[in-house]
């Protein structure tokens, strides 16, 4: 297990500067290079930042230690002023151990990712540095059509701008999603249906605390393998936790179990605050009817509610924020700070 150290923002990028376009996990842009390039046209183009590519970022099959030296040259190089992930993956578990720690803390820099790289994000909070839930290349910035409004909103405040940035419901969202490997998917925007908001359990109070969680599956596994998780489980006191799942669509009983297990080792009951991510209810593996996907989610947060209920009753949870696998996607700082406002009804995170 690992202390942690007081997380620090680093420096921002600026419009202009150099940024490391990394796959920590999968090398799916070598797979499908539609979405990809379109994301490294956005980052020129939309963002004025000039996207650089390591040597497994479209590489299917690299190994952990050619992945982990692709982060360390990343982080290592003074030109390179922020890392994005190209997308996420199942086993950038077996990267950590190659990571060399002192390099990456005495050269902090943002990184943005989730999904698997919820492993990189858990790992820099250790390190002593905040990094960012959300911006992935493919997924967010190689989006159909434009990217969705309220996701590049988030994205460029968190990139370009400190401070306190209040995220709002989606006011529309989706989570079916269409071939990469067709040109056609990428002619017209996604369709989207209207948002229905956020909704809040225990909302009496004002809790503001620095994050740690990301995908639920990932952290169960981080969690059986003993990475990356704190020493002494008071660090996490009066922190928000952050949770959501992927498109492999855990079943609620898995769900449940996961936060039965993480309440038992005493972790639950440590975060006063819980951000619930919109669920994905809709892969190509399991293509759910509309009624069928209502179902899932419901069950989902009942699964959620049952063991919080159990572990820490009292705290504040939010359902439906948009952080996940879900579009659009608000970035969050992940070990930065954020201000969960129950009777404002209101989430503000520090950039």
């Amino acid at each position: 297990m690992t202390s942690l150290t007081s997380p620090a923002c680093p420096p921002k990028p600026s419009p202009g500067d150099r940024i490391a376009v990394i796959s920590p996990s999968s090398g799916l842009p070598g797979l499908f290079p539609l979405p990809y390039k379109l994301g490294l046209e956005r980052l020129r183009k939309g963002f004025g930042l000039e996207p650089v590519e390591y040597p497994a970022t479209r590489t299917m099959g690299s190994t952990p230690r050619e992945r982990a030296a692709d982060i360390h040259a990343a982080f290592a190089d003074p030109e390179i002023k922020a890392v994005i992930a190209s997308i996420g993956g199942d086993d950038q578990i077996t990267v950590l151990p190659y990571l060399d720690r002192e390099l990456i803390r005495t050269n902090p820099k943002p990184f943005f990712g989730m999904s698997d790289n919820t492993n990189l994000l858990a790992f820099l909070r250790t390190c002593g540095i905040v990094g960012f839930h959300g911006g992935s290349v493919m997924s967010e910035l190689g989006r159909p059509g434009a990217m969705h409004p309220q996701t590049a909103e988030s994205l460029r405040a968190a990139l370009f701008t400190p401070g306190p940035y209040e995220l709002r419901p989606a006011e529309r969202w989706r989570d079916i999603d269409r071939d990469w490997a067709d040109p056609a998917t990428f002619d017209a925007e996604p369709e989207t249906r209207p948002g229905s908001g956020w909704t809040w359990v225990n909302p009496g109070r004002v809790i503001e605390g620095r994050s740690w969680g990301g995908c639920l599956e990932i952290l169960a596994w981080l969690l059986m393998a003993d990475r990356e998780i704190a020493r002494d489980l008071s660090e996490y006191d009066g922190g928000v936790l952050l949770l959501e799942t992927s498109e492999d669509m855990p079943s609620a009983t898995e769900v449940f179990h996961t936060l039965r297990n993480m309440g038992e080792r005493g972790l639950l009951g440590r975060f006063p605050a819980l951000l619930m991510g919109r669920p994905k209810t809709w892969s190509f593996e399991q293509p759910n009817t509309p009624e069928q996907a209502a179902r899932y989610a419901a069950d989902q947060r009942e699964a959620v509610l049952r063991a919080m209920r159990t572990y820490a009753p009292d705290a504040t949870i939010v359902f439906d924020v948009d952080f996940g696998h879900t579009d659009p996607q608000l970035v969050i700082p992940y070990g930065g700070t954020v201000r969960v406002d129950g009777p404002a009804r209101r989430i503000t995170v520090t950039y």
